[in-house]
């Protein structure tokens, strides 16, 4: 156990994939999956003689990230030049921003154990990305489709203090930008990723502690698992009076530690200087109004309107307006459902149906229910009065989801409607009882919960048919 008392301190740079049919300086395709190195030309292969020409569509997108993170978008900016030697940069530089980014000193507000902490955005800038590095057995080979795709890079303040901040701004961030439409923000494919600068210092202590870089992260779990080891790993050397090292860690998914992979650089190391073949870019107010004007109801305001107009609790909000088009589908059943009380579609919206989106794979707005949202609304009603068991309820819809039928369809073909008649079920209870003797001497000794026992046996010689309460209050008259 550590000595002292520390503090993380944590800043985030996140490169996200702007969702445009071509990359940011030239023509070519940037549609994911093409044969390697087929989506390329002599622009960004940096081909003695060729000229970059920026993508408007992508300047649009950046500045609408900047005005969502609120940001203040600079009216002069300018592309730079950033020098470095890999393999998977056929430049061996990186058009990018310096000194003049797009945008700059923003906020996002996150919540964490309810309550709301703001998270500065240092900047917002433009660049291309690199290619990408295939490693196989001895030899590694470079595919450029993605050279030159327009990536957006958004980085924090040092103002998040622990992984749980960290995962609850990365998700809050990735959520703004899929409600903006500006990408598809698909870690597998690399659309989002994520680098951490962590540091660790004592309570109390104003000077930032020496950081390390974290790479290599493919999920906000992999980023929020990555930075619980690392301060862990930083504070244990401190305590040791082992100095910590500025460097590149790398995250081994694997091995769940990270390991060094290159003492980490500075900017003066990148000898940036302006790119001499791009003007500098005149933004005018009336630009920024325009787009400004185009920036959809996003995810916080959303979220304060559904527990305005809907009473929902703020938990539910929360995970309902996660995402746009989920959040736009609920809206619609949530209006649909004709009872007052709007809950038990609620329930579903949070419960079951993320639940089966899980089991099949595919996101919540993209599950697709036989017969729509009045097939939903009728299988909900079921269960609320008691014509259907919750159990029976989400069995159906999984199997109306996998096969195709309507859910009350599969209800009435298969009979599973509930069975509430207490002289049906007698004979199931007088089974049950005679069965678990252990049971039934529990509860008469005072074990109460020993009848739920009971109650589940019942349930299953009817095929969860049978109303639970009704079994419950049949078996406390009969044991009493």
């Amino acid at each position: 156990m550590s000595k002292k008392i520390y503090e993380p301190v944590i800043g985030l740079e996140v490169h996200i994939h702007l969702k445009t049919k071509t990359k940011a300086f030239c023509g070519c395709s940037t549609e994911f999956g093409g044969e390697p190195n087929t989506q390329v030309c002599p622009v960004c292969l940096g081909l003695p003689g060729s000229l970059p020409v920026l993508n408007r569509v992508a300047l649009d997108y950046a500045i609408k990230v900047g005005l969502a993170l609120n940001c203040t978008i600079q009216e002069y900016t300018k592309f730079d030049r950033k020098h470095y030697y890999y393999p998977d940069l056929p430049k061996n530089y990186q058009i990018s921003q310096y000194d003049l980014p797009l945008s700059k000193d923003g906020f996002l507000d996150i919540y964490v154990e309810d309550k709301t902490k703001r998270i500065r955005i240092k900047r917002v800038h433009l660049e291309e990305d690199a290619g990408k590095l295939i490693h196989q057995d001895d030899i590694s080979l470079v595919d450029f489709n993605r050279t030159g795709i327009p990536l957006l890079e958004i980085v924090s303040e040092p103002d998040i203090n622990s992984p749980i901040e960290a995962y609850e701004y990365l998700t809050a961030l990735k959520s703004i930008v899929e409600y903006l439409g500006v990408s598809d923000c698909d870690m597998e494919k690399g659309s989002l990723r994520c680098d951490a600068n962590v540091s660790v210092r004592e309570k109390g202590v104003k000077e930032l502690g020496t950081k390390a870089e974290l790479k290599n992260m493919n999920s906000f779990k992999a980023v929020r698992d990555a930075l619980a080891y690392e301060i862990e790993r930083q504070i244990e050397l401190l305590d040791n009076d082992e100095a910590v090292i500025q460097e590149t860690r790398l995250w081994d998914a694997r091995e769940l530690k990270t390991f060094s992979m290159r003492t980490k650089e500075e900017a003066k190391d990148y000898r940036y200087f302006p790119e001499p073949d791009l003007p500098p870019f005149i933004i005018s107010k009336e630009k920024i109004e325009q787009i400004q004007r185009s920036i959809p109801e996003l995810p916080k305001e959303k979220m304060l309107r559904f527990i305005r107009e809907y009473g929902l609790s703020e938990y539910d909000a929360k995970v309902i307006c996660s995402s746009r088009g989920y959040a736009e589908i609920t809206e619609e059943r949530i209006k649909e459902f004709p009872d007052s009380d709007k809950k038990p579609m609620v329930n579903w919206s949070i419960g079951p149906i993320l639940e089966a989106a899980g089991n099949f794979n595919c996101r919540p707005e993209e599950l697709k229910i036989p017969g729509g949202n009045q097939e939903l609304i009728k299988l909900i009603q079921y269960q609320q009065e008691g014509k259907i068991s919750n159990l029976v309820a989400k069995s159906v819809f999984n199997e109306s989801i996998a096969s195709g039928i309507p859910p009350s369809r599969i209800i009435e073909d298969k009979n599973l409607f509930q069975i509430s008649q207490g002289s049906i079920l007698q004979a199931q209870v007088e089974e049950a009882i005679k069965e678990n003797p252990k049971s039934v001497q529990a509860y008469k000794s005072g074990k109460e919960n020993a009848i739920m026992f009971l109650v589940g046996q019942v349930m299953k010689k009817t095929s969860g048919r049978a109303n639970p309460k009704v079994v419950q209050e049949i078996l406390k008259r009969r044991l009493s």
